[in-house]
Formats: structure tokens, sequence, C-alpha cells
């Protein structure tokens, strides 16, 4: 039943460990591995654009706005201007950019609130003979990282997947080896690369040493081009990077773009909180991932739907708990908040605190539920009882899912 109930949400961001990069600072990173990539420069202003466009001193240029989701060349902006990425004369960029630049890119990718671009991309334009896919994930089957390539890309490598599985090749690689020369060897016949395939196997081992060095989660480039000289080329750019890599990749890290992210999860990262937004109307603040999936599947059985996935984690103190309340209450959407606990390590008498110094705080107009257990349980249940507080005590977590859902 649990397992049915799962289906029911809808999460509006997938919530993984890592950090991305825009194209721009992707294509930087690979240039100093030895990638080939496009000429380009970034701008963050109409005049730095026109500036950026001068500098490559072309007729034409490539104008690429800079957001973080897929799909951006068959976008919309909010302000119904189509098209995230646009070739034009260098004439046009200064009427482009400003259309672009403070805009929000609605893209399939993007979600319905789309991305706002802060920094568009003026690249050189290049003329390719054949358009490619590559990419180095982490893969649980093979427990090390996979390239998987494709002769065919510059569109979505999931439909091509679908319809041509069989133009799709997959090489795992032994973290420990690194790729080897026949490895490198075997991705370039499965591209189809008609230049130099020596020079061509020097790109993928240089793709690789990025993502080895720089402790990527994902390395992605769709399209891998050739040229007419046989060339390939990094036509696009996108690296994930593990948190947890963080203490040695400190200065990719601080490219991060908190613009392109959910406030509520940044907000909630400030505090060493695990957030992700759904698209319910039920707050949970839980401690522990499992307990909070629990949570979630039991309200979905129920009838009703989660707004968050909140874990406070087992040692939170009461200003942490206190800044989870508030960022589940902020949200709008959020007509009812179920507080479920499972004291062990997280005691119910600090979680009690922080929920009553934050309903004091914020001044809570909508149902409360609260479900403690475990560690320093009576005393918890005595600090609720006493702050005079409306709060709606529950027994177990049943009984706690089928009142949030009646609450509404």
């Amino acid at each position: 039943m649990m397992r049915t109930a799962r289906k029911l949400l809808t999460p509006t961001r997938t919530f993984v460990r890592r950090l991305n990069l825009h194209e721009y600072q992707s294509a930087a990173l690979m240039a100093e591995k030895g990638v080939n990539v496009p000429f380009g420069i970034p701008a963050h202003t109409v005049q730095e654009a026109v500036e950026a466009a001068a500098k490559i001193g072309d007729e034409e240029v490539v104008i690429k706005s800079q957001i973080l989701a897929g799909g951006r060349g068959l976008g919309t902006f909010s302000n119904g201007f189509k098209g995230g990425v646009h070739v034009i004369k260098s004439s046009q960029v200064a009427e482009y950019a400003d259309k672009m630049l403070g805009g929000t890119l609605i893209t399939k990718q993007s979600g319905p609130a789309g991305k706002p671009v802060n920094t568009l991309l003026l690249a050189k334009k290049m003329t390719f003979v054949s358009e490619k896919y590559f990419a180095i994930m982490l893969d649980r089957a093979t427990m090390g990282p996979l390239i998987i390539a494709c002769s065919e890309g510059g569109t979505s490598i999931e439909d091509l997947a679908a319809s041509h599985p069989e133009k799709i090749i997959k090489v795992p690689i032994d973290i420990q080896t690194g790729i080897t020369d026949a490895q490198a060897a075997e991705v370039v016949a499965g591209l189809q690369v008609k230049g130099d395939k020596v020079a061509a196997a020097g790109q993928i081992k240089a793709l690789y040493k990025l993502f080895s060095e720089r402790d990527c989660t994902m390395v992605e480039v769709n399209p891998l081009a050739e040229d007419a000289e046989g060339n390939l080329i990094a036509a696009d750019a996108k690296i994930g990077f593990d948190d947890n890599a963080f203490f040695r990749q400190s200065e990719v890290f601080e490219k991060r773009d908190i613009s392109q992210e959910d406030p509520r999860e940044v907000a909630a990262a400030k505090w060493d909180l695990n957030y992700v937004g759904l698209d319910g109307n039920i707050g949970c603040m839980v401690n522990g991932a499992g307990l909070a999936m629990a949570t979630m599947d039991i309200i979905a059985a129920y009838g009703g739907k989660p707004a968050n996935f909140l874990d406070v984690g087992g040692s939170a103190k009461v200003d942490q708990i206190t800044a989870a309340f508030k960022i589940i209450s902020e949200d709008k959407a959020v007509k009812a908040i179920l507080v479920n606990i499972f004291g062990g390590i997280m005691k119910c008498d600090v979680i009690a605190e922080g929920v009553v110094q934050a309903t004091k705080e914020v001044g809570l107009k909508i149902p409360l539920i609260v479900r403690l257990e475990g560690t320093n349980v009576k005393k918890g249940k005595e600090i609720i009882a006493a702050s005079g507080l409306n709060i709606i005590s529950a027994v177990d977590l049943d009984d706690a899912a089928q009142k949030a859902c009646a609450s509404l």
C-alpha cells in the first residue's frame, strides 16, 4: 500500500546531493583539461553582451541563455519571447539581450515556474558536419563511472534511447585503473568519428580526466560535435558535482548560482536541513529520511498530498527546528502542518521547544498536528500542553495523518 501511495507524489524537484554549473562555467573547466570548446564570453548586462560580440568579431554570433535546465532552444520566456538560444547577427545582440536578460525562461525541464536568466553566453558560431552525444555518469550497476556515447546527438537522448537503443554504447570504467587506450578507442568507434581518431581519443580521455579530478557526478556534452577538419568539439557542456566533494573543490562550489534553486531549499541548506518542495498542501517536518518517506506515503494513503519532504536529522537544535518550521509555514500552498518525530538521538523535548517557539514567532493560523514518540516524549508533550497553543496531538502515525487530512 505504501508503494502505491508513493506514486501519488509529484515532486517539483528531485532531491540529489550535487552542484550544477552553467554552460559557460562548465566549458571553462573543460578547457582547463584540454577539451576543445567554442570560444565564448559570458555577459550579465546588455552592454557586456554587445562588447562580447564585438570581441568575437564575426558577422554572426550565438547567444545562449544560461539557466540550469535543458531544452533552452525550444523554451519560451514569460514575456512571450520565443527561444533561449539564437544564432543572430552581431548587430542584433543588444535587441536580443534586452529581451532575454532579466527574463524568465520556461522549458520542458525547468518546470512551469521557469528559471531566471541573469547571464548570457555569447559564443563563436561554428559549422559542424555531425553532432554526437557523450556523457560520463556514476553507474550503480557497474559501481563506477560509465561512459555513454552515441553517434547521433544534439537532441533528446531519452527519445533516441527509446527508438534506437542499439545506437547507444556504454563503456564502464574501473575507477582505480582509469580509462584505457582501448576504452577510449571503443568510444571513438561508437561515436563514428571521421577525423583523427587518435586526437578524438585524446578528447575522450580529457573529458574523463575532468570527471575524475573534479569529483564529478556527471559530465554531459550534447552535442559533442565534429567540425570539417575532423576535430571533436564540446559544443555544449553540463557538469554536476557531489556536495561531499566541497572540501576538495571549494573553488568550483564558489560558482554556485542560488538564483536557479528553490529558495526554500537554499534556506534549509543554510541550517543543514534536507528539504524538497512537493506540490501538496500538508507540510511535513520529520526526523530521518525513512520516516519522512513513510510519513508522506501515509498522508497520500489517507487522501492527502504532502507539500514537502523535510528531514531535520537526528541532532537538530531548537534554532534549526524553528528555521524548519518557518520554511514550511512560509509556503502559501501549505494548509496544515504535520510534525512527526520518533525520538532517538533527537529528543522529543527539543522538537517541542522548537515547535512552540516557531509557532509563536510565525503566528501560525493553520492547523498543526504533532506526533511525538521516543526519547523524552513525556517531557515533550508537557511542553506542548503547557504552551497554551492550539496544537492537535496525535497518538501514532495513522492518527496524525488522518487528523492532518481531516483538518484541511
